[in-house]
């Protein structure tokens, strides 16, 4: 993740104001916060779970996330947690509702208003916001009652069982009710609004497993926004939310666009989702991007078939 976060790649106007905060005992329970450097009243926070399926990542590895939704004026919370082998489902989404804890009782202190909270994340992170949407059970675990306004979840796995794959039968093989740990099995028109976005040649999550989820939130009644980013893979979408990738795809806008629509910003105004224009000449250093980002889908091994 690198080259998406040196200085130069990354918005002005922000900054990290809190590292490192324990909102646990151990390593893995730390978090960040990063937050507009000009602030008025309370803004809107955007809870961001990065993915990694279920075994590896860092929160200083989306730097550039935390910038980018700052810049847009929300206060934005990046945590660590658990991963396997050291914990297997559920305890990792215990850990974000632990973390979610500290938001409800901190961010106010660093300008973000708990009562317009958003989850957001990508791969394995979309699906731990989404269930921490579905299911009450692990936020009421930590005493968290902020209301959820809206999910944005991108390249997310949402109905996988049975496990077919062995990073998958690791994390979720021992659970005693399988079926329980898929968001499309929780779907219920208590839901809050979902964006839901995915490439749509994406090698580790299908775009058929965002159609799928998406279909089953309409037929309950759950407003959902999707976007399919022609012929995108696993990563894109969450490397383009950073300033060094943001011309090929408007996700930050249209993230942003969908937050607003649910209460984001009280002054109501639409936000239009535009892709800025790529640049005129990529420097030698962006020039081989495409490899790199190959190389990171290769690391993954696919999560459903």
């Amino acid at each position: 993740m690198d080259p998406f976060n040196l200085p130069a790649a990354m918005d002005g106007g922000t900054a990290k104001v809190v590292t490192d905060a324990a909102y646990g005992d151990g390593p893995r329970h730390k978090l960040d916060v990063y937050a507009p450097t000009e602030i008025g009243a309370l803004a809107p926070v955007v809870f961001f779970i990065y993915g990694g399926g279920w075994s590896r990542g860092e929160k200083y590895e989306y730097q550039f996330v935390g910038q980018a939704l700052a810049s847009r004026g929300f206060i934005v919370v990046i945590a660590d947690y658990r991963l396997y082998p050291e914990v297997s489902y559920p305890d990792f989404l215990y850990d974000s509702a632990a973390a979610l804890g500290w938001v409800q009782d901190n961010i106010a202190t660093y300008g973000g208003d708990p009562n317009r909270l958003f989850l957001a994340g990508h791969s394995a992170g979309a699906y731990n916001a989404v269930m921490l949407a579905l299911d009450p059970s692990f936020l009421r675990e930590f005493g968290v009652t902020m209301p959820i306004h809206g999910v944005a979840a991108l390249s997310g796995p949402f109905d996988f069982y049975p496990f077919e794959y062995n990073e998958v039968r690791d994390v979720f093989g021992k659970a005693p009710n399988p079926e329980g740990t898929q968001p499309i099995s929780l779907v219920t028109s208590e839901a809050p609004p979902m964006y839901l976005a995915t490439g749509t040649t994406d090698p580790i999550v299908r775009m058929q497993n965002t159609e799928r989820f998406a279909q089953k939130l309409k037929d309950s009644g759950v407003w959902v926004t999707t976007r399919y980013y022609e012929g995108f893979g696993h990563m894109e979408p969450v490397l383009a939310i950073g300033a060094l990738w943001r011309w090929r795809m408007p996700v930050l806008d249209d993230m942003v666009a969908f937050f607003q629509m649910f209460g984001a910003f009280p002054s109501g105004v639409p936000y239009v989702a535009v892709a800025p224009e790529p640049p005129e000449q990529l420097p030698d250093a962006v020039a081989p991007m495409d490899q790199i980002v190959q190389q990171m889908n290769a690391m993954f091994q696919p999560i459903e078939n």
